[in-house]
């Protein structure tokens, strides 16, 4: 694009971060809105695969996350049963001759302060507690109404509001988020000097994660099937997370009996956005969780929120006309989210329909291809980025 933009971003978290740093570096003039009074994340951890990881490098925020998180020694994730017997290792990818680790784990509160720095040193202008409560938008603009009664007029206006997003509404987008029937149970825990690994316990319709957070930290996460509309009084949640996995033996044992009122716990109701194409309606853009929310069973929204940011630098750089820009961000990232979206479903779906009894079959199966698994992703990503980069580059 041969001119800076005046651009808006509705949301502060990691798709609105990060569009706001890959597009205050491409020399646009960035506003961030966020509706919180100040930045709080209800998220005890996160892990970052290499494709993440590729994106965060790009946005110069890789070496300060890294360093204020976990990286998983060679890319292991080894698996067990839910009493503690080992199944298989899997090895995961590590781009650029092992420069770029291959999983990482953070806190997500860590990340974002890494995030929000860089916001910060960009001297990007943000309004918190500020919501947008009128778009109207003609050929030339968007005029903003937000919710101080203040007004302004931009290029174009990124929705980065998550799966509830207000704004995707607020282009006549008639689309709820689909709850997916799972709930994920996380908490937050000091971390033995010798767990290093990605933990994964494979139990009967149920799964139990162990990750690395930091030197000192880890974060567990238990997934399960879950009823629709099912509350739980956070006061609740250590006993309840207790007896959903009381099961579990072997590396979660010990981090499931020390859960109490003190544990830094978190429950969420897994839900989806499945969006068709187009993601913007004139000068309007969705991105991250509010056009494509996933579950969480590939540990990929993350990745697929940052890498949004960076193609859409990209896009805006190679095209003069905002419109085709826009289409053109849509049809490269549209199917990389649509291939990892399945991808999780099925992988989740697939663990629901287990049921307690012999299991050996199951596990013999991952001995034979969980490896194959990983590496058949991953190609397949690559594959499918690769396509979206050739289709930028010969744009324009």
């Amino acid at each position: 694009m041969t001119k800076s933009l005046d651009i808006l971003i509705i949301g502060g978290g990691i798709a609105g971060c990060c569009a706001a740093i890959a597009l205050s570096d491409q020399g646009h003039r960035v506003k961030i809105v966020e509706k919180q009074t100040e930045w709080r994340f209800q998220s005890s951890g996160i892990f970052v695969y290499a494709n993440g990881l590729v994106s965060l490098d790009a946005l110069g925020l890789m070496d300060d996350i890294v360093a204020a998180g976990f990286a998983v020694p060679h890319g292991r994730n080894t698996y067990f049963d839910h009493h503690g017997a080992p199944i298989v290792e899997t090895r995961y990818p590590t781009p650029d001759q092992d420069r770029i680790p291959a999983i990482l784990g953070i806190k997500r509160a860590e990340m974002h302060r890494v995030m929000a720095a860089r916001v910060s040193a960009l001297d990007v202008p943000l309004s918190l507690g500020t919501t947008v409560e009128r778009i109207e938008q003609d050929a030339s603009g968007v005029d903003v109404t937000f919710s101080d009664e203040t007004q302004g007029r931009f290029d174009l206006v990124v929705g980065a509001d998550g799966v509830r997003s207000k704004t995707r509404a607020q282009i006549g987008v008639e689309l709820s988020p689909r709850y997916t029937g799972f709930g994920v149970w996380r908490s937050v825990h000091t971390r033995p000097a010798d767990l290093t690994d990605k933990i994964m316990m494979m139990g009967p319709a149920k799964r139990f994660g162990i990750m690395p957070i930091s030197d000192d930290k880890l974060y567990t996460f238990g997934t399960m099937a879950e009823p629709a509309g099912a509350f739980y009084p956070p006061e609740t949640w250590p006993t309840e997370m207790q007896a959903r996995f009381a099961e579990f033996a072997g590396p979660a044992r010990a981090f499931l009996e020390e859960l109490g009122p003190e544990t830094e716990l978190l429950y969420t109701a897994v839900e989806e956005v499945v969006m068709p194409l187009p993601w913007h309606a004139g000068r309007v853009l969705l991105i991250g969780d509010a056009a494509h929310a996933s579950t969480p069973f590939m540990g990929q929204g993350g990745a697929m929120a940052m890498q949004d940011a960076v193609v859409l630098a990209q896009a805006l750089g190679r095209f003069d006309e905002l419109g085709a820009a826009l289409t053109a961000f849509g049809k490269v990232r549209y199917p990389v989210c649509e291939f990892v979206q399945n991808v999780s479903r099925a992988v989740g779906e697939s663990g629901a329909e287990e049921i307690d009894g012999d299991l050996e079959p199951r596990n013999a199966r991952m001995r034979e291809t969980a490896q194959s698994a990983v590496d058949g992703f991953y190609t397949k990503l690559d594959a499918l980025n690769a396509a979206g980069d050739a289709q930028l580059r010969s744009a324009g």
